[in-house]
């Protein structure tokens, strides 16, 4: 199997499967204040998917359905919880200031970050970023995605990290910014989604597709990692394997890596929030992706072994069954 390693910045927007509850909402009554969702059972990080038997796709749908809600008329919702699907029953009350039922739930339905490619499939069209699942900022729950897009990111400047205060990329993209792919997987070893066909013949994307290496053959010792410090250029940095983990089963933390690019460690401290997903370079073969930082040591941190990444990606049958047809052709 080849791959085309990535390195770019991208802008990752999606929009959740239902709406997802971030927090609860006092309504104030002339019996005082209280949220009919936090009484009914309702917790922060549920995702709402219907409301009396109708389909909730966005925060939209949920007000549409509001304004024929009626005070004391209890409500059917279905969500899910852990990837559990239970119903609750809800009663709306009256809002005193504004004569309108409420829920008493904040809720949310997109969300938006910034990270780094891992790989691009040249067969399939699919790629891989991340290295690791993207969770609400509020409740920390995985996002369930209903659809998504990644976009061009543009690294304008970099926050240093530090000892117990990991540092970040400050990169910016447009809200209606072009996309350049879409997301349909938000996992625990990264997001994947298809390229943009026509992507690859407008960026610096095209360089020769390079092999992989399972797990047992990464090694302890000198390795590189592509990542972007300044605009859009991707550039390789130094840094060491300390230690490859044999894994049986699936798991993000495969790998300990060290900085040790003089030039990365100046610029960032080490490891810092938008580096995940960047590449992992060792003897002309993509091993992996950065995932995590050590908050004690921005200079160390985790990775994952990129054969995680290809099944997850559905790739190793892709390439097979692709192979199997330019054969019988």
């Amino acid at each position: 199997m080849r791959l085309i390693p990535g390195g770019q910045s991208i802008g990752v927007q999606l929009n959740t499967k239902g709406v997802l509850v971030v927090g609860y909402h006092l309504v104030t009554t002339s019996k005082g204040e209280s949220s009919p969702g936090e009484s009914a059972g309702i917790r922060v990080g549920d995702v709402i998917t219907k409301i009396n038997g109708r389909q909730i796709g966005s925060i939209n749908d949920v007000r549409k359905l509001m304004t024929h809600m009626n005070q004391e008329k209890p409500v059917h919702v279905t969500l899910i919880r852990q990837r559990s699907t239970m119903e609750k029953k809800l009663t709306p009350i009256m809002d005193a200031a504004n004569q309108r039922c409420q829920l008493g739930l904040f809720i949310r339905d997109s969300a938006s970050g910034i990270g780094t490619m891992t790989f691009y499939d040249p067969i399939s069209g699919s790629y891989g970023a991340l290295g690791h699942v993207i969770a609400d900022r509020d409740t920390g729950q995985p996002i369930m995605v209903k659809n998504g897009r990644i976009v061009r990111s543009i690294v304008q400047a970099i926050d240093r990290g530090q000892e117990g205060k990991p540092g970040e990329k400050i990169a910016f993209f447009p809200e209606n910014a072009l996309s350049i792919g879409s997301v349909s997987k938000n996992t625990p070893f990264g997001i994947y989604g298809k390229m943009q066909k026509n992507y690859l013949t407008r960026s610096d994307m095209l360089q020769k597709a390079m092999p992989i290496a399972t797990a047992s053959q990464v090694q302890e010792g000198p390795a590189q990692i592509l990542t972007v410090l300044n605009g859009n250029k991707v550039e390789a940095f130094d840094i060491r394997i300390l230690n490859s983990i044999p894994q049986k089963h699936a798991a993000t933390k495969g790998l300990v890596l060290k900085i040790t690019d003089p030039k990365l460690l100046k610029a960032t401290g080490g490891i810092v929030q938008g580096m995940s997903g960047s590449p992992i370079i060792q003897n002309g073969k993509l091993i992996g992706a950065v995932t995590h930082v050590f908050v004690n040591d921005p200079t160390s941190g985790y990775g994952v072994h990129i054969e995680w990444m290809i099944h997850e990606a559905g790739l190793q049958d892709t390439q097979h069954s692709a192979l199997q047809k330019q054969i019988a052709s």
